[in-house]
């Protein structure tokens, strides 16, 4: 089995990013030891903010993000998943599934001891979030989402979502930069569509990127379904907060808020918002995302 690593020099000179990259190892039983790049950003001793992008992304997509939380005293962890951004990269497809991505993340969890959690998830930042907070409840203190899910294939799945998966098995570019500017309102620069191409120097680094569109499950008996039927059973019992930021005009995730807000206790009598945005909320609108999670932080605890 091959595992890829992009080179550093890919990730020179980006824009808007001056971040230190950190790295931590989790085990895998096949594939052996797998590095993990993640930012550590924040007092040591702050409170956990935990930001988790999903696909086509990396960290990078947290960037506005990050000072707002550290300045209101936070430590800010944004990982790269396995095969994004500076992370290692599998080669073949199928070393991809979803409980590995959720092993994978909750490894690297384990191995930095974070505890007191607040997990900010979307796109699959949500699906492998919310699979993390199902199985490790004690991890989190609270959770927000944007433009997200937790799909079993009991229910249909937008067109938009079909389209947008045979589109990344058939596309031959499959140019990450590009979809993450087509996916706003097309409004990034070059060198900020550059830095969503920069972890995929060429198409054999992209195999987790092909890979994700196909996990999401769709039918009742794909493999991750009973997974996520007992994560929901999960979640249907968690009362600690949760903040729902979708965006206002998501065509792909629109509406997913709304068995979340039905069914998870911890959304009750939050101080829910809706940003403006499409799917990358976090270009669109990522600062007023931050800025409601921290007022949200800060009246529920008043210590921090």
């Amino acid at each position: 089995m091959t595992v890829l690593r992009t080179p550093d020099d890919c990730f020179k000179n980006l824009s808007g990013f001056s971040f230190q990259p950190h790295y931590a190892e989790t085990e895998d039983e096949d594939l052996g030891l797998l590095r993990i790049h993640y930012l550590d950003e924040g007092p040591a001793d702050g409170p956990v903010v935990l930001c988790l992008h999903g696909e086509p992304t990396w960290c990078y997509l947290y960037r506005k993000m990050i000072p707002i939380f550290t300045q209101a005293g936070c430590r800010v962890l944004a990982p790269d998943l396995v095969g994004f951004g500076r992370s290692d990269k599998p080669a073949g497809r199928t070393d991809y599934t979803y409980r590995r991505h959720v092993r994978w993340m909750a490894g690297w969890i384990s191995s930095l001891g974070l505890r007191n959690i607040t997990l900010l998830g979307q796109d699959w930042g949500g699906l492998i979030g919310l699979r993390l907070v199902a199985e490790n409840p004690d991890w989190f203190a609270r959770f927000s989402l944007s433009n997200t899910a937790l799909p079993t294939g009991d229910h249909a799945v937008s067109e938009a979502f079909h389209r947008w998966r045979k589109f990344s098995q058939e596309d031959p570019a499959f140019d990450t930069g590009f979809i993450v500017n087509l996916f706003g309102r097309g409004g990034l620069t070059e060198e900020e569509i550059q830095a969503y191409r920069a972890p995929f120097p060429s198409d054999e680094y992209k195999a987790g990127a092909r890979q994700f569109p196909v996990l999401v499950p769709t039918e009742p008996d794909n493999p991750a379904s009973e997974d996520n039927r007992r994560a929901w059973k999960s979640l249907m019992q968690w009362e600690k907060p949760v903040l729902m930021c979708f965006s206002d005009a998501d065509p792909i995730m629109q509406g997913a808020d709304k068995p979340i807000l039905k069914l998870v206790p911890g959304t009750r009598g939050q101080p829910h918002i809706t940003l403006k945005g499409r799917h990358f909320i976090q270009e669109e609108d990522g600062e007023n995302w931050a800025k409601a999670v921290v007022d949200w932080m800060q009246a529920g605890s008043p210590d921090q």
